[in-house]
């Protein structure tokens, strides 16, 4: 009896949570500028480079807790001969990887679906989904990215009034995508 022998699918990396359809949004210029923010995050010296160390700990930071020799098998690869770790392109290239991998290559679409998009981005922030961005909701988003600002309130709620333009003490959809579209990433 002859066997035949049959193709192997790539495996796809295995994750104990589902990833978030947010991992890579459908406008390509929106995750630009979302992907810009996390680069920066991570780059905790603002060298244009995310070190292992620095990867190991910003993703230790959102509870996530990195295996150093996981992550440099993963992300080795990535990071350009003679560098010290990845600049923004082979981040955006390492994050297109994962996608694809995750989730299958990004479909072609002709119309881009910017309000789709954006309210995908507001539901981030909006954790409890009733509508609004509160100062304990962006604090707590805030606390999980390891910023600073995230340690004293008075400072976010100062930050959600430069984006409330009704004065009620939250951020709406509205005045989200008002922010949002005024929002410019240096570098991307």
């Amino acid at each position: 009896m002859e066997s035949t022998p049959t193709a192997v699918a790539p495996a796809k990396p295995s994750l104990s949570k589902k990833p978030s359809p947010s991992f890579r949004l459908r406008n390509g210029s929106l995750n630009v500028v979302r992907l810009r923010r996390v680069f920066d995050l991570f780059d905790r010296n603002g060298d244009g480079e995310i070190t292992l160390d620095e990867m190991a700990s910003a993703l230790d930071a959102l509870g996530l807790g990195a295996d150093r020799s996981g992550l440099e098998a993963a992300v080795g690869g990535y990071i350009p001969a003679g560098a010290a770790g990845l600049r923004f392109d082979d981040f955006e290239s390492l994050h297109r990887a994962l996608g694809d991998a995750l989730f299958g290559p990004i479909p072609e679409v002709d119309e881009v679906d910017d309000e789709g998009d954006m309210k995908e981005a507001f539901r981030v922030f909006d954790e409890d989904g009733d509508g609004f961005i509160s100062a304990a909701e962006l604090q707590a988003v805030l606390k999980k990215l390891g910023l600073p600002e995230a340690r004293n309130l008075d400072t976010v709620q100062e930050m959600i009034c430069n984006v409330d333009r009704d004065h009620d003490g939250r951020v709406d959809f509205g005045e989200f995508k008002v922010m949002m579209q005024g929002v410019t990433v240096w570098g991307a």
